[in-house]
């Protein structure tokens, strides 16, 4: 199972590092798209939420302080999830169908990075576990299953 988590971590931090870069190297227009949604000072916006895709990724990616990571994630989602994707404000039924996608996938991606909260840390196989020299000191992942310290000790 640690190999699955790495492997799910791996693809989902790539997601957000990939979507990072997209905001820095596509700002223009980027910010054009968030000033017609009303976001005010766009360019600042689209550049801060790269950002907070960065700070989530790489988190997500290597395993480092990941309730950080997991709250730039919910830090980007809320608002972008409900401001640039507000599909119930659209009146073509094609761009409503296409918002609608994008409200379910981010709604999707903001469930999946809270669950990230319920993993012990440091995650196994991450730069924090290395780095501490052990692996789930608030518990840890054994066949699957999450297990407490009282769990791992053979304590009920």
């Amino acid at each position: 199972m640690q190999t699955a988590f790495l492997i799910g971590r791996v693809v989902l931090g790539l997601y957000y590092l990939f979507n990072a870069l997209n905001h820095f190297t596509q700002l223009p227009m980027m910010s054009q798209y968030a000033g017609s949604k009303g976001v005010p000072l766009p360019e600042v916006a689209v550049v801060v939420a790269g950002l907070l895709l960065l700070v989530g990724g790489l988190s997500i990616l290597t395993g480092y302080k990941p309730a950080i990571g997991v709250t730039a994630l919910v830090l980007f989602l809320l608002p972008v999830t409900f401001i640039m994707h507000n599909f119930w404000a659209e009146t073509e039924q094609m761009m409503q169908m296409m918002q609608m996608v994008n409200f379910l996938k981010n709604f999707g991606l903001l469930g999946s990075a809270l669950m990230f909260l319920a993993i012990p840390q440091p995650w196994p196989l991450s730069v924090e576990s290395k780095l501490h020299g052990r692996v789930g000191s608030r518990g840890r992942m054994q066949g699957g299953e999450i297990l407490r310290p009282a769990q791992a000790s053979g304590q009920s």
